[in-house]
């Protein structure tokens, strides 16, 4: 970012992104505001068509409720009761697909499920229906208070529509709801999310040192808790870059926070310069950090893999016992960690114009997010022959598009050498336990033929 005299300018910018970003993630999680909006569009849809005259003889006259005004009032009373019907049987339905995916699958997916558009148009297509009925309620047969015959005879056929809109809406929704509790669409959902979340990351501030604050640090107190959902470090670079100071978060996105702790420290070149303004910046970082009650995958690509590996291990449990369950959400996580593979990771830091001012955030590496799929796996299935064996193909997958010679290669060889003494411990049948070794010498002679291959080139 260059030194302009436009900075107050590009913060506010930043910040109004910052605050449509929420408002859209909130949004888009909620199921109440799209069918509201459609309520809205109801009634302004059944007061234009109430507006419409339809002459005898016109074009419209045959799309137009050739019944009475009591027969057009007995259809919007029977479609109204019907709609609410149906919308108490769908709530219950979704009622029904959480409960079955939290026990079953994971409680952290749950958010997909609210987040689901699908869910979201058929509820809004029922309220409409509803609402634009009901409301016609208030003018068809009725005018000062008194019977009449003259109703909007063109607004009554939309209720007609609707109808049958909604009709089909609930066997699209039976359709849907039976398909998105099915495993994989439920993993290609979180994998779908984690990788949009991978390719949104900005690569080019990404180092894979850590910088660690030095001993004369301030520490900067948060003034929340709960989960830190997302980071902007654009927002604090102008203030660091005019003190020439560097701010350090110190939690990863994704890690909880408690109020009066430090959430960051900043620090001057030396000890001996100026101390910086500590209750300027504690209040820009709580600005620039959101937290909240839960975790989003909006910037937090480890909550994406610990979807995944949630279902896997609640598959694993003994009360479930469905290791290929594991085995898919391995298969999942492989088309995750071969985007990580290819892509700078580590810590965001960013610098100031001239070099003034950095802002650092932290991130996880390379091995922390292999450790961790090792670790789990190695934890609770160990003792299964298909999990290891499709851990290790997820190693070798990786290893393939590694190039040759890189340090991540020493990374999966280290995994490799755990997985097998993960599996030498649990396993207790010898012909399983021989196949995981015989996986592991493939895979780590892989990675030696690609280590040699580095130094021939060189």
């Amino acid at each position: 970012m260059d030194a302009t005299s436009d900075t107050p300018s590009f913060v506010r910018r930043i910040r109004r992104s910052v605050r449509l970003r929420a408002l859209g993630e909130y949004v888009g999680g909620a199921l109440w505001v799209l069918p509201s909006l459609a309520a809205l569009l109801a009634l302004a849809a059944g007061y234009g068509m109430s507006q419409i005259d339809v002459p005898p003889g016109s074009p419209l006259s045959r799309l137009a409720f050739q019944g009475t005004a009591d027969d057009a009032r007995a259809l919007l009373i029977a479609v109204s009761s019907t709609v609410v019907t149906v919308i108490a049987l769908v709530l219950g339905l979704t009622v029904v697909a959480l409960q079955l995916s939290s026990t079953q699958f994971s409680p952290r997916i749950l958010r997909n499920f609210l987040r689901d558009r699908a869910t979201q148009i058929v509820l809004s297509a029922f309220l409409a229906t509803f609402v634009y009925s009901a409301a016609g309620l208030f003018t068809v047969g009725l005018e000062a208070g008194s019977r009449t015959e003259v109703y909007p005879r063109l607004a009554v056929s939309g209720a007609i529509v609707l109808l049958f809109l909604s009709l089909g809406m609930v066997v699209y929704f039976a359709d849907h709801l039976a398909h998105s509790i099915q495993i994989d669409a439920i993993n290609r959902r979180v994998e779908r999310n984690t990788r949009r979340a991978i390719a949104h990351e900005d690569v080019a501030t990404v180092q894979e040192v850590d910088p660690q604050a030095p001993e004369w640090a301030v520490p900067l107190i948060g003034r929340k808790s709960g989960y830190i959902q997302t980071v902007y470090p654009k927002l604090l670079l102008p203030m660091v870059s005019d003190t020439n100071v560097t701010v350090r978060l110190r939690h990863r996105v994704g890690h909880h926070v408690v109020a009066g702790t430090a959430i960051a420290w900043v620090w001057a070149a030396t000890p001996d310069d100026p101390r910086p303004n500590a209750d300027a910046l504690e209040a820009a970082v709580d600005a620039d950090i959101r937290v909240g009650f839960e975790r989003t995958i909006e910037q937090d690509v480890g909550f994406g893999i610990r979807q995944q590996a949630d279902v896997a291990c609640k598959a694993l449990s003994p009360a479930v016992n469905d290791p290929y369950t594991a085995v898919q959400a391995i298969d999942h996580l492989t088309v995750i960690y071969c985007d990580l593979a290819v892509r700078p990771l580590g810590a965001n830091i960013l610098t100031g114009p001239g070099g003034r001012g950095r802002v650092i955030v932290p991130g996880h590496s390379f091995a922390d997010y292999i450790s961790f799929v090792g670790g789990t796996f190695g934890r609770y299935g160990s003792s299964d022959l298909i999990v290891m064996l499709a851990l290790l193909r997820l190693y070798s997958t990786v290893v393939e598009l590694l190039p040759p010679g890189s340090p991540r290669l020493a990374v999966i060889d280290r995994a490799a050498v755990v997985a097998l003494a993960d599996a030498e411990r649990a396993m207790e049948r010898p012909p399983s336990l021989e196949q995981v070794r015989e996986a592991v010498a493939v895979l780590r002679s892989k990675i030696n033929s690609r280590d040699t291959a580095a130094v021939e080139q060189a």
